[in-house]
C-alpha cells in the first residue's frame, strides 16, 4: 500500500467476503456468480457511504478476473490490478451528476457495441443513476431492452425513488442498509488496533453516532481525528474536531428541566452560546437525549440503544423522573421549535422560550399530568367585570389563562394568530410550516375550549386553520404579543 493512504482507500474490501454489513447483497451476488445466473443489470440502493460502488467494482472484478468468473478474484491478474487502479479500459466508471445529458447516453450507446480489449465483459457503473435526465433514461432504456452479450450495466444511487420504473423493472435491485453504530464502532475498533490508533471506548462510539449508518464517514473521521490527536483520542476530541455539543450538556440541561430551574436556565442558554455551539446542533442534540430517555423509559435495557453502561444507568435514572407521559410532550414541544430554528433570527430567544415553557410543566406521577388547582369559580358579578369585548382582548386573557393551566399548549397557542370572533366561535390560524402545532391544538380542543368558557363567560368553538401563506419571522411576532400584552397589564 502507499505509505500515507487513507483508512478509506487502505481498507477498501476487495472480494465480496469482506464486505461489511450487507450480507444479503454478498450471498446473493455470489450466488449467482457460482451458478452463472448473471443479470445484464443491477441496481444498488442506499444512503451514502455503505459500499455500493465498492461493491460494484468488486462484482466487475469477479467478472474479469482471468481465473473467474470467481466469487474470489485473484487480485493479482492483470484485469484485477487494473480494475483496482481504476486503470481498466473495460471498466467504465461514470458520474450521473456531471455526464447526465442524452449526448452522454448516446456517445454510451456508440461505445457498448465494441468488443472489451481484454476482459470477459465490457461493464459499465453508474453513480448517481438518479441524475440523469428523462431524455437520458430514455435512451438508456433502449439499451437495457437489448444489452449486448458482452456488455453489463450496474447502477448506483442514493435516491431510488428518483430513477423511473422502466429502468427499474430491467434490472436486479439490491438495497443496502444503513450500519449501526455497533457495527460502525466495531470496525473503527478493528482499524484502530490495525494501525496503532489509541482511541477510548466512548471515542469511538461518538464518532460511530456521528457517521450516521455510513462506515465511510466513520473511518474518514477516525483518520482525520488520528492527526489532530495522535497522542490519543477522548470524546472531548471527537467533540471539539466536529463541532459536537457534549452530551454532558444534555443531562445537565434534562436535570435543570426537572428542577424547574429557570434562573438555571437562562444561565445555561447564555453560555451554550458563548461557547460558540451551533443552536441546530442543539435541538438535534435534544431530541435525540430524550428519545433516547423515552427508548429507555418504555423498553428498559432491552431497547437496542449503542450506549456505554454508565450512560445507560445514568439516563435510565433520568428518564424515570421525568415519566413517559412528560418526555412525551417534551419530544413534541422540542419539534415544533425545532421547525421555526433555521429561519429565525432570534435564535436564543427561541431558545430560551422553549426552555422556560419545558421547565414550567410539573412531572406528575409517572408522567401524568400533575394535579392542577381547581379554576375559580365562574360568577355572574365576575364575567361581567372581566369578560373581554373584542377580540384582541380574547386572544390575549386566553393565552394568559392557558399559560397558568396549560403551560405546554400555551406555547403552540403563541405560534398562532387570531382571526375572527363570532357568538359561537373564535377562529386562529397557524401558518403551514407549523403543522404540527396546530395538529396538536386540534387534539386538545376539548381542554383549550373549558379555559376558552371560563375567559368568555359562554362557551365557544375553538377553530384551528392551517394557512399556507408565508408568514413572518416567528419568534418577532411572538415578542411583539409579548410586549403588547405587558403594555396591556400596565394599563390595567
Amino acid at each position: 500500500m502507499v505509505a500515507g493512504e487513507v483508512l478509506t482507500l487502505k481498507y477498501r474490501p476487495q472480494r465480496l467476503a469482506e464486505l461489511l454489513v450487507q450480507d444479503h447483497v454478498r450471498d446473493t451476488l455470489s450466488r449467482a456468480i457460482e451458478k452463472n445466473r448473471l443479470a445484464n443489470a443491477y441496481l444498488f440502493c442506499g444512503p451514502r457511504g455503505v459500499g455500493k460502488t465498492t461493491t460494484a467494482r468488486i462484482l466487475a472484478k469477479s467478472l474479469n478476473c482471468q481465473k473467474g468468473p470467481t466469487v474470489s478474484p485473484c487480485g493479482e491478474c492483470s484485469a484485477c490490478v487494473a480494475i483496482t487502479g481504476g486503470r481498466s479500459l473495460d471498466v467504465i466508471e461514470i458520474d450521473g451528476a456531471s455526464n447526465r445529458k442524452i449526448d452522454d447516453v448516446r456517445e454510451l450507446r456508440e461505445n457498448i457495441k465494441y468488443l472489451p480489449t481484454s476482459g470477459r465483459y465490457k461493464i459499465y457503473i453508474i453513480d448517481e443513476v438518479h441524475m440523469l435526465t428523462t431524455e437520458s433514461f430514455n435512451a438508456l432504456l433502449k439499451t437495457l431492452e437489448e444489452p449486448p452479450a458482452h456488455a453489463k450495466f450496474i447502477f448506483a444511487t442514493t435516491a431510488a425513488q428518483d430513477v423511473p420504473a422502466t429502468i427499474v423493472s430491467r434490472c436486479q435491485r439490491f438495497d443496502f442498509r444503513r450500519a449501526t453504530p455497533s457495527e460502525i464502532r466495531n470496525r473503527l475498533a478493528w482499524l484502530a488496533e490495525r494501525e496503532g490508533i489509541k482511541a477510548s471506548d466512548a471515542a469511538l462510539m461518538a464518532i460511530a453516532r456521528r457517521a450516521d449508518g455510513a462506515i465511510r464517514d466513520g473511518e474518514g473521521i477516525l483518520d482525520q481525528l488520528a492527526s489532530f490527536q495522535p497522542e490519543g483520542i477522548e470524546v472531548k476530541d471527537v467533540e471539539e474536531l466536529l463541532g459536537l455539543v457534549p452530551s454532558e450538556v444534555f443531562f445537565d440541561y434534562a436535570d435543570l428541566l426537572l428542577a424547574g430551574n429557570e434562573p438555571g436556565l437562562m444561565g445555561f442558554v447564555a453560555r451554550l452560546f458563548d461557547s460558540g455551539y451551533d443552536h441546530l446542533e442543539f435541538y438535534s442534540g435534544v431530541v435525540q437525549h430524550f428519545r433516547d430517555l423515552l427508548a429507555l423509559e418504555i423498553s428498559g435495557r432491552e431497547c437496542g440503544l449503542s450506549l456505554l453502561p454508565d450512560e445507560i444507568e445514568r439516563m435510565l435514572s433520568q428518564g424515570r423522573r421525568f415519566g413517559c407521559g412528560r418526555l412525551l410532550r417534551i419530544l413534541h414541544a422540542v419539534a415544533a421549535y425545532e421547525a421555526q430554528a433555521a429561519s429565525t433570527q432570534f435564535p436564543r430567544v427561541l431558545i430560551e422560550v422553549m426552555s422556560l415553557e419545558l421547565a414550567s410543566e410539573p412531572a406528575g406521577l409517572h408522567g401524568q399530568e400533575a394535579p392542577r388547582s381547581a379554576p375559580p369559580a365562574i360568577t355572574a358579578a365576575t364575567v361581567a367585570r372581566d369578560q373581554p369585548r373584542t377580540l384582541k382582548g380574547l386572544w390575549a386573557e386566553l393565552r394568559l389563562h392557558t399559560k397558568a393551566h396549560q403551560s405546554m399548549l400555551a406555547g403552540f397557542l403563541e405560534l398562532a394568530t387570531p382571526v375572527s370572533l363570532s357568538d359561537a366561535a373564535l377562529t386562529i390560524s397557524l401558518s403551514a410550516k407549523h403543522k404540527v402545532a396546530a395538529e396538536t391544538l386540534q387534539a386538545d380542543l376539548r381542554r383549550i375550549e373549558a379555559i376558552l368558557a371560563e375567559v368568555a363567560g359562554r362557551p365557544l368553538k375553538l377553530v384551528v386553520e392551517v394557512s399556507r401563506k408565508p408568514s413572518a419571522d416567528p419568534t418577532r411576532e411572538r415578542v411583539s404579543r409579548i410586549l403588547g400584552e405587558v403594555e396591556e397589564r400596565e394599563q390595567h
